[in-house]
């Protein structure tokens, strides 16, 4: 076991030192926001009566790779399967490079191979949360468009 604030974690992650999967990702790069536990714990006691949101990440392929959509994302879909039973699959032949030119409003997880995550958002977080830095770990820019 090893103490590491979340940027170091991240760049552990990014040199392939150690793995979390995306979810921890994406909460690793929401506590970037963050310089010290006490400004974490101030966040936390002013937003905790605001009320949370059920999230069920849905998985699009691409032709290299995948993207965990989340809430809020222009394809995230009206009825999620939260429960798996529908055994919904989204899929596409396009390149996630093609996705994300293409794309306007994101709320997403872009993952090329295990070690190569990068989180897009830029929708308004509900319920006075706070947004995760987007960080990458590829030389990829999307950023033209966010």
């Amino acid at each position: 076991f090893q103490w590491s604030s979340p940027p170091e974690a991240i760049e552990r992650f990014k040199s392939q030192e150690i793995w979390f999967p995306p979810p921890q990702f994406y909460e690793f790069c929401r506590l970037c926001n963050f310089s010290s536990l006490e400004e974490l714990q101030q966040f936390s006691s002013a937003r905790a009566l605001e009320g949370c949101e059920r999230w069920m990440p849905v998985m699009l392929s691409a032709a290299d790779g995948s993207i965990q959509l989340l809430p809020g994302d222009e394809l995230y879909p009206e009825d999620p399967d939260y429960t798996g039973e529908k055994k919904i699959i989204m899929s596409t032949d396009k390149k996630i490079e093609d996705l994300m030119k293409e794309g306007g409003v994101f709320h997403r997880i872009v993952m090329k191979d295990i070690n190569n995550l990068a989180v897009y958002v830029n929708i308004q977080a509900k319920y006075k949360h706070i947004n995760p830095l987007m960080i990458k770990c590829d030389n990829s820019d999307y950023n033209s468009r966010l």
